[in-house]
């Protein structure tokens, strides 16, 4: 499907030419970018791919292609570094949640509608597509290799269906987030519940943390990104703007992060150490103008009190 131009604005051919390592570094140094060492410099294009490699340019361009006086290719590639360690800690943190998450959404509706009562439409909200969420559901369990799901095939008429449950452990987090959303409002509050915040918020802290998860899996540019799909953030005074920069940059989902595993009992000694090796790691700050605000943090980020 071709894809329509706006603001009538006519589309072109793309003719760009194929441009070797040297030739890419040769276009950087042109635009203003020092480096120290060629052979390594084009060892590591080599090794990321330029277009990989320009989205950490932008945080040391004075506009566009145009580098800030004294940015180096060293300080762009030590900021791909830094990102590459804070997906680390970021993937951390989202996979307990994930899997708190998991178990908090199947627990309840397990005991309030059975093994099977997602397979029942009534159960969901009206505006689900539960024919098509199910569909999706039962080909994931037709391809998954998961022991317990290949005896559950092997010993009950049931399957493609698995108990409630057994789905949570195989479904996408997508798939878990669609659920949630559409689960009936006493069944969200009840996960809500779970940890201290109203389902509406939950809802959508869940849709964005499984964005930010999508990043990380595809192992895109985290530090400085501005969210596309932002969380939702309750009106208390402690999420207030003045304390919290915004809700679109990487801070936010920090303190979401946090906060979810401050109800998790079994998370406190992880959540303190992964708490320690964040403020740790935010100590390396690429050598950029304004990295915290890139960032979305405020000046004083570490007392914030949804942090401490």
């Amino acid at each position: 499907m071709s894809r329509v131009p706006t603001s009538n604005q006519a589309l072109i051919a793309f003719n760009k030419p194929w441009k070797s390592c040297t030739d890419q570094l040769a276009m950087l140094k042109a635009r203003g970018l020092a480096v120290g060492d060629d052979a390594a410099a084009e060892t590591f294009l080599a090794h990321i791919n330029y277009y990989r490699f320009s989205g950490f340019c932008l945080a040391f361009e004075q506009s566009r292609h145009v580098f800030v006086p004294g940015a180096t290719f060293e300080q762009i590639r030590a900021a791909y570094e830094f990102d590459q360690h804070l997906r680390d800690l970021l993937n951390e943190a989202l996979e307990v949640v994930e899997v708190d998450l998991r178990t908090a959404i199947a627990y309840p509706f397990g005991q309030a509608y059975g093994a099977f009562g997602h397979t029942d439409s009534r159960n969901f909200h009206g505006t689900f597509n539960h024919k098509n969420w199910l569909k999706r559901l039962r080909k994931q369990a037709n391809e998954s290799n998961e022991t317990f799901v290949k005896h559950f095939s092997a010993t009950y008429q049931d399957f493609p269906d698995l108990p409630i449950w057994m789905l949570t452990e195989i479904m996408s987090f997508g798939s878990l987030s669609m659920m949630f959303k559409h689960m009936l409002k006493v069944d969200q509050r009840a996960v809500g519940n779970r940890y201290g915040v109203q389902a509406f918020y939950l809802e959508s802290w869940v849709h964005h943390l499984v964005y930010v998860r999508n990043i990380c899996a595809h192992h895109a540019r985290l530090w400085d990104r501005q969210w596309a799909i932002k969380p939702v953030l309750p009106g208390s005074n402690v999420w207030a703007a003045s304390g919290l920069p915004g809700n679109d940059r990487l801070f936010v989902s920090l303190l979401i992060l946090n906060q979810l595993m401050k109800k998790c009992a079994c998370l406190d000694g992880f959540r303190s150490s992964w708490r320690q090796r964040i403020a740790a790691h935010v100590a390396t700050l690429p050598a950029c103008n304004n990295p915290l605000s890139r960032m979305g943090f405020p000046a004083n980020w570490d007392t914030h009190p949804l942090w401490t």
